[in-house]
């Protein structure tokens, strides 16, 4: 990354955004590897219970364990990279995730399949959680949105190429194995791009490391020391100890009950938890069982999940186009709508369709609608705005909570899927799923700031006076 300096021109022209590009691709590969590993468990699956012999329940215990994992590296991470700083806290969990993609490969037993899963968990927890917190606080306001969400798009890409491994390995002897295993190979290259890269320079303003700030600042620009660079590092030193000095001194998990913290908290977590709620993941954990459920066959239900992800993977770049253009609230309200409508008409195909081939499409279909909203909206917006909510002297432990309460409400809803669709069969399953997208609607328009286009520093200043008005 040394070259990030030599490059002169406008930081907010196409030149002056390669180095920070450059740096959050690099650091979005956590991401890929947040996606593969939670996407190639739907096409090993099957695998899996073959030669273990699992049931319904322990099958869902296999697939939920990694959530485990993640639930417990969401909630240390951020504490750890207030601490000690974005770039280290990324870096051990790269060591995480390819120590886990071993242990999975060669796991003897379901145990240590279960085991290994709660490992990588704890890598996407890690990445979940800081790898959006880095790339916004390197980013600059304008193009934070479509930065951010390279996060996103590299998650749909680690899902699709999970779903190509699982096709392409279907026949092979002990294919989820290799399924697995492949992991190890962006882990290790995510491990070492993040040792290339700068430490996030709003992390080094709230340490008092005013020069390094500076330094990283006029690399991530692609310009030296000027004008535009001093102001932009005097917003975040002001903003830093403006910030430090109002902390309270009894720990940042305690901070998070303060009033000028808590609209961003409630907006933070309520969307985690109503996102999740919305059943998205089942569709990604379980694909390959719901096209089963509608009629199709083995093969033909794998090849249509690898046709999900695709839409998926295609559909992230026009959120990250739209997040910036027409703002995060219009395009998770009008995205959440859409997905209620295509769940519900999911369950109507479901309840209608039996096991007719023509029938089995035509939920195919929706499914891809409901893909297609998520893609541009929800998966775009669910790490873009708790990342440029809270306050930047506890954001890494506002950050740890807000992904807790994601991998939880996503461990739960993983957990019980199987349970729901055996009581209340695929109809009764996706129109619960319909009212909790229509109930993230309400709740967006009602709860979530638009973040468009403002520094950070801005939107805590906003905020803060809507805590002390609302109190």
């Amino acid at each position: 990354m040394a070259s990030l300096g030599t490059t002169v021109t406008r930081s907010d022209g196409a030149a002056g955004l390669r180095p920070v590009t450059g740096v959050a691709l690099v650091a979005a590969l956590g991401g890929l590897l947040f996606g593969y590993d939670t996407g190639v468990i739907s096409g090993a699956l099957l695998a899996i219970e073959s030669d273990f012999g699992l049931s319904s329940f322990s099958s869902g215990v296999v697939v939920s364990s990694i959530l485990v994992g993640a639930m417990i590296g969401a909630a240390g991470a951020g504490n750890l990279s207030d601490r000690y700083g974005r770039r280290p806290v990324l870096i051990a969990s790269a060591l995480v995730f390819t120590l886990g993609a071993f242990l999975a490969a060669l796991a003897p037993s379901a145990a240590v399949l279960t085991a290994s899963r709660v490992v990588l968990g704890l890598g996407i927890g890690t990445a979940s959680n800081l790898v959006p917190v880095f790339i916004a606080e390197v980013a600059p306001p304008r193009y934070r949105g479509r930065l951010v969400g390279l996060n996103q798009l590299m998650i749909t890409l680690g899902i699709v190429l999970a779903y190509v491994a699982n096709y392409a390995l279907e026949n092979v002897t002990h294919s989820w194995r290799w399924m697995f295993g492949l992991a190890a190979v962006p882990a290790i290259l995510f491990g070492v791009g993040m040792m290339l890269l700068p430490e996030s320079p709003r992390w080094l303003a709230l340490k008092g490391r005013t020069d390094a700030a500076r330094a990283v600042l006029a690399r991530l620009r692609g310009r030296p020391r000027t004008a535009a660079v001093e102001a932009e590092l005097a917003e975040m030193s002001a903003g830093a100890t403006d910030r430090e000095s109002a902390a309270p001194r009894t720990g940042r998990w305690r901070a998070l009950t303060g009033r000028s913290v808590r609209p961003a908290l409630v907006a933070g977590v309520g969307l985690q938890i109503l996102g999740q709620a919305s059943g998205v993941n089942t569709v990604i954990y379980y694909a390959p069982k719901i096209f089963q459920s509608s009629g199709l066959g083995s093969s033909s239900s794998i090849l249509a999940t690898v046709g999900v992800g695709v839409v998926n993977l295609l559909m992230t770049p026009v959120g990250m186009l739209a997040v910036d253009r027409f703002g995060r609230k219009k395009l998770l309200a009008c995205g959440a709508a859409v997905m209620s409508l295509a769940l519900a008409g999911l369950a109507v195909t479901l309840a209608a369709g039996g096991q007719g081939s023509s029938f089995a499409w035509l939920a195919v279909l929706f499914v891809v609608v409901f893909i297609a909203a998520v893609a541009t909206t929800l998966n775009v917006v669910v790490f873009i705005i708790p990342s440029e909510l809270y306050p930047l002297r506890i954001r890494g432990t506002a950050m740890s909570a807000t992904m807790f309460s994601n991998w939880t409400m996503n461990f739960l809803v993983s957990l019980t899927f199987l349970t729901l669709l055996d009581t209340l069969g695929g109809a009764g399953t996706f129109t619960l799923y319909a009212a909790v997208c229509a109930l993230l609607t309400v709740f967006t328009l009602r709860f979530i700031p638009e973040t468009r286009g403002k520094s950070l520093e801005r939107i805590e200043r906003e905020l803060t006076p809507r805590a002390a008005t609302s109190a």
